[in-house]
């Protein structure tokens, strides 16, 4: 660890108290409030720092790729008795910032010398340099027209934040023995959206993936896929599942099956008998489907259904029936749509958007978080309600 000069003096208390206590409230997961694309921030103790580290996923579409990440502040101890915050943001090195705790899962930044987030070459030197960072290219690499609009999109919005952001504290999924696979962090494709990163999380019958970062179709906070742990799905043989009006049909008799059984559960309630043993569940006929097995089975994406990462696990180990929300430019007329989740392995798995024809391909986060850690199931169920709640 390198000690800086004004630290071969400072007490152990100082750097404890105007420090380290100061600021114990901002450890942890945070998700800043950037409209519809949200974010995740690390604040963590380094030496004698306290620093905050946005993580970004990999560019597109290497999903496999680990995490990037960028200091967007840190604080130390200047002088004794004087915590020193400053910002990160931009080029220019280290700059006059302020934080305010707003109240214990809530805190604020802003930068007191944003001149220092300009570059010589004005806007458009930035949004260059901006480009290559987000996305790893430039704006001739990318031909598609409506792809160079969100990016442009979302460069505009970003940018007029200059770091003066709130933050909200997430916490991880808590994890149990019978889940499907560990919960946690995910980085996913979103069609000409990128990569994105979502939270995967286990609720009795259902599981469910929730954004960390969005988009403005379905922005951050949002529940993006639903998982029915009751409704398996035995894929057709190889051969079957290139067929991608096969898959259809498998799909849509289980959401038909679904629909059936949430209508007798309703049709019970209102005749005052209760709840009742749960319906038995029954998988689809499939003639010629391959084994139900836990074991890896072959996969292929049915002919027609797109994807941004051709190299997807070509076996999968189960899967089930799911819906996946979509919606207009401005989240408009939202709707959750019929769908398959794929389980590949313990971290990486897949989703297939039946009414889109596309395919989303989620790896998981590998970094360790701490300070990340839920107090109680209902603190994180309370945690999802409200970020869902401030973008909904």
């Amino acid at each position: 660890m390198k000690i800086l000069p004004d630290y071969e003096h400072m007490e152990y208390r100082d750097v404890y108290t105007c420090l380290l206590h100061r600021y114990r409230h901002i450890l942890g997961l945070w998700q800043p409030d950037i409209g519809p694309y949200g974010g995740l921030l690390n604040v963590v103790v380094d030496g004698l720092f306290i620093i905050g580290w946005m993580y970004l996923p990999p560019h597109d579409p290497h999903v496999d790729d680990p995490m990037r990440f960028k200091p967007l502040f840190r604080i130390h101890l200047m002088e004794r008795k004087s915590a020193t915050v400053e910002c990160m943001y931009g080029h220019r090195g280290p700059h006059n910032g302020h934080i305010q705790i707003v109240k214990k899962d809530e805190f604020s930044t802003k930068c007191n010398q944003t001149e220092h987030h300009r570059m010589s070459g004005g806007r458009q030197e930035e949004f260059r340099t901006w480009l290559r960072e987000e996305w790893g290219r430039t704006l001739e690499d990318i031909f598609h027209e409506h792809m160079q609009e969100l990016i442009l999109m979302k460069f505009i919005y970003t940018s007029q934040y200059d770091n003066c952001l709130t933050y909200r504290r997430i916490y991880l999924p808590p994890s149990h023995p019978d889940d499907l696979i560990r919960p946690g962090l995910f980085k996913g494709t979103y069609g000409s959206h990128g990569l994105e990163i979502v939270m995967l999380s286990f609720h009795g019958k259902h599981a469910r993936v929730t954004k960390i970062t969005g988009d403005p179709n379905i922005p951050a906070g949002q529940q993006t896929v639903e998982i029915d742990l009751m409704h398996r799905i035995q894929l057709p043989n190889i051969e079957s599942l290139c067929n991608f009006n096969e898959l259809s049909r498998i799909v849509l008799e289980a959401q038909e099956q679904v629909r059936q059984e949430q209508q007798r559960q309703e049709d019970r309630t209102e005749d005052g008998e209760g709840s009742g043993p749960p319906t038995e569940v029954r998988e689809p006929e499939n003639e010629g489907a391959a084994p139900l097995k836990e074991e890896p089975v072959q996969f292929v994406l049915p002919v027609g259904v797109s994807s941004r990462n051709e190299n997807y696990p070509r076996t999968c180990r189960m899967c089930f029936y799911g819906t996946g929300l979509i919606a207009g430019h401005g989240f408009t007329s939202p709707e959750r749509t019929p769908g398959v989740f794929i389980l590949f392995d313990e971290d990486r798995f897949g989703f297939i958007w039946l009414e889109l024809k596309s395919f989303s391909l989620y790896s998981r986060v590998q970094a360790t978080f701490r300070n990340a850690d839920a107090p109680s199931p209902q603190a994180f169920e309370e945690m999802l309600k409200n970020i869902q709640s401030l973008t909904s």
